[in-house]
């Protein structure tokens, strides 16, 4: 049985509802911390509907956050613990996603995912695996987690932006190669953006290529 995620929205700006955009936080946040970006967005995008479901679990490493999953080097957790929590996790968001669509009436291909760091790990996993593609995925900060099983697994091939600041203290900038690479040998059309002197974060240049992507892919 999957856990029913909790999530904060924002109605689309013109008060029409033609897409959505489902933001996925990162390790030891909430739904709250992204959909700020909302404010930003929701100008250039304003018959889109923005989500932000909160992680399933209380942050091991933050006891006032949430996580997808726990991280051994951050919180002591064991490797089978990560793993374990990251399928779970995954089936539970592939069911909020499924569940949303279901009562927006919209088609997967007007809703995208929009990732930061732990959250773009989950988007890069469970957008290829659903059974009809969404609009695409946008993961800033991320990692590429059994980029081995992507190929064989992809049920369907978003477009994907990674974006990644060259000065990440968190996560390592060369998981955006990582990626890239797997991505393109398993035929995702895939983009970059290197946000210039950024750490573990979303800078204005980085948001500015996120929403040009959404803009192409929401229309």
């Amino acid at each position: 049985m999957t856990r029913k995620l909790e999530a904060a929205r924002r109605a689309p700006k013109s008060g029409a509802l033609k897409s959505a955009v489902v933001f996925l936080h990162g390790y030891g946040a909430d739904g709250a911390d992204l959909l700020g970006l909302a404010d930003a967005l929701a100008p250039h995008l304003p018959d889109t509907m923005f989500v932000a479901p909160d992680a399933p679990e209380p942050c091991a490493g933050n006891p006032f956050g949430r996580q997808w999953f726990p991280i051994p080097y951050l919180d002591g957790s064991s490797e089978v613990d990560s793993v374990a929590g990251f399928g779970r996790s995954s089936k539970d968001l592939q069911a909020f996603l499924d569940a949303l669509l279901k009562e927006t009436g919209l088609p997967p291909s007007k809703l995208a995912l929009f990732g930061f760091s732990q959250g773009s790990m989950m988007a890069l996993e469970v957008a290829p695996r659903r059974a009809e593609a969404l609009a695409g995925v946008v993961a800033f900060s991320g990692r590429l987690l059994r980029p081995e099983h992507l190929a064989a697994e992809a049920r369907v091939k978003p477009p994907v932006l990674l974006l990644h600041g060259d000065a990440d203290p968190m996560v390592d900038f060369a998981e955006m190669g990582r990626a890239g690479d797997a991505l393109v040998a398993a035929g995702f059309e895939t983009y970059a953006h290197v946000m210039r002197g950024t750490g573990h974060g979303i800078a204005p240049d980085g948001l500015s290529v996120a929403l040009a992507f959404l803009r192409e892919r929401l229309g």
